[in-house]
């Protein structure tokens, strides 16, 4: 019989490596966990608390250029709220006394107040007084600083800057801007009106003033060293435009695309002009302090790795090799072997799993050994009964021939009758073998053929048509003889039956056919044939031989039959190509 198939070995993870994924998840994993997250802790307090210093310092910064524009807003305030200098300013005279009240009252208030701070300031004063000479000292701003011009109002009121200044209103209206040669110079300047303050509901333009200062001295305390190396410090006005920038910028660096993975920006708005101080730090000085703490917590995370892993180690190994033991044991019995056997030392839980499967094993194998044994009897059994039960149908319908041949005379027949019988049986018995060769089968099937053309003489046709590949294998006896009396004694159609025998290879098994050109059966009729309950009286050879082909071989193996009423019946017999004294599959 066939070996079965053995079922493929399904994939799966070993217990030790189970136990160690669970160490890792339970012990490895959260230890990383807590150095991933003690580490991020400590970078986002390290960002808030460099934030917070960046912070102190830009307001520092702000407040040291807010002082510095305070003080140039307080020089134009004190000519700006001098009540009796814009009154002068007023006065229209002619001669010796208007040049008087400019050299003793007016000019001085100027000097005042050019000399009044510490910042350098470059001041245009433009008078719609024209009773006022024009006086300066140079258009260059930088040769001006701590020194004034006086010009006429006339020279300013088509210029745009001019024409664009707000409306007045008392004390508050002041521009910062850069005009003239302010952009030439880099300088900025402040921009506010001359008023006559009599009333601050009707106030009149007696002049402009414009205070001109470097935006480097403006800016002097704007330095990106303050925060730190690679940081960049900016000015930016209301326009979001940079006035002033302290710092190297990168070549691919642009303001409006900064990353916040790449830079901290940190922003402090002034009083007075909305103006924006902007500082861009990167984060690399904000990791220095913390990659020496990332480092440690990187080292003492490996070290753990390292300690734990080779502890889990040493741990899944221990038990994994008793699981593993205790498998490979249970995989040998699957596999048939149960006389593998497996020994603990100790009282714990495996050693006790040990003494239970090699007891199961014992007992196994002795319970497989008396089934085996007892299923080798029951078939063999099985397979004589059927073998005795065919015998006597053949033999009852071969007497009985013999008996209408004496009767009438018929000796010749009778002799070769009885001759090609005795031969059937000789092969038949076969010294007690159910196996036999293929060429002892049809031998056999050749000697019943004699007798039935003995019998029915040319009435009956049957051919040969073997392949001489399959000569050489062997089968189970009498599987051929049974289908040749079926088609001899029911299948008539008319005076004369034609039989052809094929046997032929195909693939790995025989195939012989039985067709003739016979009466045929119907579809019920062949379902009668190979059911034992319906066709009880029916086709009972034919089930003995499937029976016995399937017993021997297996239930991919028999007999079917296909048949039209009126035009015949094939039957199709199929076994294993074997060959003869090979090792029996179990």
């Amino acid at each position: 019989m066939r070996t079965p198939v053995q079922p493929k070995k399904p994939k799966y993870i070993p217990f030790g490596y189970k136990l160690m994924l669970t160490y890792l998840v339970f012990v490895i994993i959260p230890v990383i966990a807590i150095g991933f997250f003690s580490h991020s802790m400590y970078q986002d307090s390290i960002r808030q608390q460099t934030r917070s210093n960046i912070q102190g310092t830009l307001l520092q910064i702000r407040d040291n250029i807010e002082y510095k524009m305070s003080d140039v807003e307080r020089v134009s305030s004190m000519l700006y709220q001098d009540y009796y200098l814009n009154l002068q300013l007023r006065i229209k005279d002619e001669g010796w006394e208007s040049y008087e009240r400019l050299v003793n009252i007016i000019l001085p208030k100027f000097d005042i107040a050019i000399n009044a701070t510490g910042v350098n300031i470059a001041m245009y004063l433009f008078l719609k007084n024209e009773s006022f000479p024009e006086m300066y000292t140079s258009e260059n701003p930088v040769l001006l600083e701590r020194d004034y011009n006086l010009y006429q109002f006339n020279r300013i009121k088509d210029k745009p800057w001019y024409k664009n200044f707000p409306e007045e209103k008392y004390g508050g209206t002041k521009v910062w801007k850069s005009v003239e040669l302010d952009s030439e110079f880099n300088r900025i300047s402040l921009l506010r009106r001359l008023v006559d303050n009599v009333s601050p509901l009707r106030l009149k333009e007696t002049g402009f003033m414009r205070l001109s200062v470097s935006i480097d001295e403006l800016f002097q305390s704007v330095d990106y060293r303050k925060i730190g190396e690679g940081s960049i410090l900016v000015v930016k006005d209301e326009h979001g435009k940079v006035m002033y920038q302290s710092g190297i910028l990168p070549n691919d660096f642009a303001y409006d695309t900064i990353k916040d993975t790449e830079y901290l920006t940190i922003k402090e708005n002034m009083k007075g002009p909305s103006w924006e101080l902007v500082a861009y730090v990167p984060m690399t000085i904000m990791e220095r302090d913390s990659a020496k703490v990332r480092m440690f917590l990187i080292l003492l995370c490996l070290i753990c790795l390292i300690v734990f892993t080779i502890a889990g180690m040493f741990i899944s190994r221990y038990f994994s090799i008793r699981v593993t033991k205790i498998v490979s044991v249970l995989n040998a019995f699957r596999e048939g072997d149960l006389h593998k056997r497996m020994g603990y030392k100790g009282k714990d839980e495996f050693s006790q799993i040990a003494l239970a499967l090699n007891e199961m094993g014992h007992n196994i194998d002795q319970l497989i050994e008396q089934v085996y044994v007892t299923q080798l009897e029951k078939r063999e059994l099985e397979l004589e009964s059927l073998q005795a039960q065919i015998n006597p149908h053949f033999l009852y319908n071969t007497l009985s021939s013999i008996s209408r041949l004496a009767k009438f005379g018929e000796i010749d027949k009778l002799h070769r009758m009885v001759l090609d019988l005795a031969k059937f049986y000789r092969l038949s018995l076969n010294e007690g073998r159910t196996v036999i060769p293929v060429r002892s089968e049809l031998e056999q099937a050749q000697a019943y053929i004699n007798i039935q053309t003995t019998k029915f003489g040319e009435a009956v046709s049957i051919y040969f048509d073997i392949d001489p590949d399959i000569i050489k294998y062997e089968t189970i006896k009498l599987i051929l003889q049974p289908f040749i009396e079926n088609a001899c004694e029911h299948a008539w159609f008319g005076d004369s039956i034609h039989i052809r025998i094929v046997g032929e290879l195909e693939g790995n098994n025989i195939v012989f056919k039985i067709i003739d050109d016979g009466i045929g059966m119907s579809p019920l009729l062949i379902k009668q044939i190979f059911d034992p309950v319906e066709g009880l009286n029916t086709g009972y050879g034919i089930r003995n031989v499937n029976s016995r082909i399937q017993l021997h071989f297996g239930s991919e193996y028999g007999v079917t039959i296909g048949s039209r009423p009126g035009i015949g019946s094939t039957v199709k017999i199929v076994i294993p190509a074997q060959l003869p004294n090979r090792k029996k599959r179990t």
